[in-house]
Order: structure tokens, then C-alpha cells, then sequence
């Protein structure tokens, strides 16, 4: 049996992970079914960078609860939009401060966008997953999903930007969050990126 320690305690990533890297014998633990607390500081300036120092420590957590080397993986994901060079980015998640929440994220992503017109509201999510092998090799994929930020927030099915996110896969101007869960896995920055490192593992 396979052990991967996927570095995070968040179930909706632990469902697709698990979903999309169904290979035989291999056998999926979060942080806190390992046993493992893992935090380390994530200070790189990009999703890969931050990814890797994930699975990195994660790797490195594992190998000394267990006593020998494990897989590791980790993802860093985020939201880029063009009219503010990129932002929010790798502090999506903080973007309105260490303290704040989806409702403020938003909220500052609003005021920041205001006046902005529909043809200059491009974005994209982007989500970077980074596998570190027992033997210490990696496999990085990357995954986006197109689309701009509505005026808005709309739906409750999604998280964090979703109520703002209007991908261009939908003609219908549904939010990511006005969507079920299956429909966003099937063209999320996340879903890509599993996808693409499936191919790179299998």
C-alpha cells in the first residue's frame, strides 16, 4: 500500500484529490488522519513555490512520525484578475487582511473592481499541485479556469470567490457557486490540475 499524506484538512480537496487519483493501492491521509500537524510558513511568491514548501514539510512531518518515507502532496491555489496586475494572487485567501474572511475577500475585491467595466473584469483561478514522492521526485501540475468577476455575489453552493466568478465554460452566466459540485469539478483550476497530474503519474 501507497501512503499519500495530503497536506490539508479541508474534505471538499481531500473528495476531488482522492476522486481524481484513484490508483490501486494507494491509500490517501489527511494531516490529522496521519496524526501530523504541519503549518509551515508560506512565503514564496508563487502557487508552485508555496505548494512545494507544503509538501515539503508535509513530506517531512510524515517521515518523522512514521519513521520511513512517504508521498506527499499539496496544492496552492488562487485568483488572478488582470485589471489589478494579478491580484489578489497567492493572498487570495488574505486579501482583506490575516483576519479576514470570504464575505470581506469579497467585499475588497468589489471596491477594488468598482467602475471597472465587464470587458476589463477578466480573471482566472489557478490552482498548483506539488507531489513529492517517497524518493524525494516531483510532479508539478498547473490548472486555470477562465472567466471575469461578476458585480455581484450570487449562489451558495460554492466558497471563497465563487459568488464573483463567472467562467466563460458557462454561457448561461451562472457564478461558480450557482453550480453543483460535479458540474465545477468537471472544469475547476483544481479538477485541470488533478487531471494533468494523473496523466504525469500514471
Amino acid at each position: 500500500m501507497k501512503t499519500v499524506v495530503i497536506a490539508t484538512n479541508n474534505a471538499h480537496k481531500v473528495a476531488e484529490i482522492t476522486t481524481a487519483l484513484d490508483f490501486e493501492g494507494w491509500e490517501f491521509k489527511t494531516l490529522r488522519e496521519a496524526g501530523l500537524v504541519s503549518d509551515p510558513e508560506e512565503d514564496a511568491g508563487t502557487f508552485e513555490g508555496n505548494a512545494r514548501i507544503k509538501a515539503l514539510a508535509a513530506r517531512a512531518a510524515a517521515e518523522e512520525a512514521l519513521g520511513h518515507p512517504v508521498a506527499a502532496l499539496a496544492d496552492d491555489s488562487g485568483l488572478e484578475v488582470d485589471a489589478l496586475g494579478g491580484a489578489p494572487g497567492v493572498y487570495s485567501s488574505r486579501y482583506a487582511g490575516a483576519d479576514g474572511d470570504d464575505a470581506a475577500n469579497n467585499a475588497k475585491l468589489l471596491r477594488e473592481l468598482a467602475g471597472v467595466a465587464d470587458a476589463d473584469r477578466a480573471a482566472r483561478f489557478v490552482c498548483t499541485l506539488v507531489f513529492v514522492d517517497e524518493d524525494g521526485s516531483e510532479a508539478v501540475a498547473r490548472g486555470t479556469i477562465e472567466g471575469r468577476i461578476g458585480h455581484e455575489e450570487r449562489g451558495s453552493e460554492g466558497f471563497g470567490y465563487d459568488p464573483l466568478f463567472l467562467p466563460d465554460a458557462f454561457d448561461d452566466g451562472r457564478t461558480l457557486a450557482e453550480v453543483s459540485q460535479d458540474d465545477k469539478n468537471a472544469i475547476s483550476h483544481r479538477g485541470n490540475a488533478l487531471r494533468q497530474l494523473r496523466e504525469l503519474l500514471g
